[in-house]
């Protein structure tokens, strides 16, 4: 049920591969919600995905990018202030790769070129993003922009390897941005904590579903599915979380909270 939160509001979503995908979700409901988007995903992940048919079903425009190349960035940008026939009011970063974790490298023995890589792609590609948008005076006051976290970023998870490193980089890059494009546009920037959830990127990660079974027994409410991370991104696209900036937002029914549960336990029990 539409409830026309993002009407006439324009954007940028980056990560759209499946109908797995978050950022999927999160379009649909953008569309859903009366917004105008542009799709976009690295060429390799375009030839990979299904991108043309989300932007066919939400009437979008898909413009490649890879948004460790600034060249792109530009392209993206100024792009989509033409399709869109100006400024954008919100923009999604989810896009997430790690060489060490598809190669099945120890945390310890690092591939530091492969590290390089995971850094460039799921954090430096936040900055890159924002600082092309800065550049060019794309967001209109008051826009949002986030990007999609995890809770390994402060948390140990031995397999999440140095896609943890890259979270925590993520979130810094969260901070610092958002006090700038704050105080210069209003522009507020959030990353939001999602809990493990069922997607193509995720389930490269070792151990995968062994732990999502262990985090929805942790989590009071369970594990949030990707359609209410989608919601709750249209909440901090709209206009009613508008004083929200530089926050990392937890979205895992209560798992960040929790030590221990009674059903937990119970597994341990003689």
């Amino acid at each position: 049920m539409s409830n026309h939160l993002l009407k006439g509001k324009k954007g940028i979503i980056f990560g759209a591969l499946n109908d797995q995908s978050i950022a999927w979700k999160v379009a649909e409901r953008a569309h859903e919600e009366g917004a105008e988007f542009v799709l976009t995903n690295a060429p390799i992940a375009m030839r990979m995905g299904e991108i043309n048919g989300l932007a066919e079903k939400t009437g979008s425009k898909v413009i490649p990018a890879d948004a460790t190349n600034t060249e792109d960035l530009e392209n993206l940008v100024t792009q989509s202030l033409d399709i869109l026939g100006g400024k954008i009011d919100f923009v999604l970063h989810s896009i997430g790769m790690s060489p060490n974790v598809r190669k099945g490298k120890h945390y310890t023995e690092s591939n530091y070129q492969f590290y390089q890589q995971t850094m460039d792609v799921s954090a430096m590609s936040l900055h890159k993003t924002l600082a092309t948008l800065y550049k060019h005076d794309a967001m209109n006051d008051w826009g949002s922009v986030l990007a999609l976290t995890y809770i390994a970023a402060q948390r140990i998870f031995p397999d999440y390897n140095d896609m943890a490193d890259a979270k925590s980089l993520l979130e810094s890059i969260a901070r610092s941005f958002g006090y700038h494009y704050g105080i210069a546009k209003k522009v507020r920037v959030n990353t939001i904590s999602q809990s493990p959830t069922v997607t193509t990127a995720g389930q490269g990660i070792k151990g995968f579903n062994e732990f999502i079974n262990f985090s929805e027994q942790m989590s009071p409410l369970g594990n949030a599915t990707a359609l209410a991370c989608a919601d709750y991104c249209i909440s901090m696209f709209s206009d009613l979380t508008r004083y929200v900036t530089m926050q990392n937002l937890f979205h895992d029914g209560g798992f960040s909270n929790t030590g221990v549960t009674q059903q937990v336990i119970e597994r341990f029990g003689n």
